[in-house]
């Protein structure tokens, strides 16, 4: 069994990087976490109804990926800035040594999406071996939209692995319906035919029908 942990800088980065891994882990059996980074709240000028949408959206997303535990770090969303890399990075590290996870997944330090770079730097200064041992693999995952669309980047995302998600495609469709906001019909880069084309194209690289596609970092054994 392994311990896998997610970092969402938002609610729906996970399923649109790796919903179908969820659904893969909990079925071999492994136990997984997930930090949802940012939230939005009141004194941001949100609305209240807007504050509890997102807060039952995420309360359903947990019980359809059946979390072993969640955390949110509540710095608000869009608003993360370098100046709050060393308390991103301090809240991870205590996250690290609560739960000792062996599988980190992380959003692509490149997408276009500000917040991505600085959370996905505040998670590669966690990752050192010589001070978490429990570490053995850490991936980056795509996010459509963000991965996709950073047309400056001089590193683009390059995947090296790839997880068979052909069981669970329709389910994470189905999840990612629970973000109906931020999914609406093609040519909308979060439509369900570019999360089926995105999937089908991962799967044709690698032998799947379907697959999800990850950038590896390190893999310890």
């Amino acid at each position: 069994m392994n311990k896998v942990l997610i970092i969402s800088p938002h609610p729906d980065d996970e399923t649109l990087g790796c919903g179908g891994s969820i659904f893969s882990h909990n079925k071999n059996g492994d136990e997984v976490y997930i930090i949802f980074v940012t939230s939005i709240s009141i004194n941001d000028g949100w609305s209240a109804k807007k504050v509890n949408e997102r807060n039952k959206k995420i309360n359903k997303i947990k019980k359809i990926y059946n979390f072993k535990k969640s955390y949110n770090f509540e710095f608000p969303t869009s608003k993360i800035k370098y100046d709050n890399i060393n308390d991103i990075i301090n809240k991870i590290s205590n996250i690290f040594r609560e739960v000792k996870p062996n599988i980190i997944y992380t959003p692509f330090i490149n997408d276009i999406h500000t917040d991505h770079q600085i959370i996905s730097k505040s998670v590669n200064s966690c990752l050192k071996k010589f001070r978490y041992k429990f570490l053995k693999k850490a991936l980056y995952y795509e996010v459509l939209s963000e991965t996709n669309l950073n047309f400056s980047a001089d590193v683009n995302f390059h995947p090296n692995v790839y997880i068979n998600i052909t069981p669970f495609l329709n389910k994470k469709i189905q999840a990612m319906k629970i973000y109906r906001s931020e999914i609406k019909k093609h040519p909308f880069p979060r439509s369900e035919e570019s999360i089926k084309a995105l999937a089908t194209l991962r799967g044709s690289e690698s032998g799947f029908k379907y697959a999800e596609a990850f950038q590896l970092l390190f893999e310890y054994n």
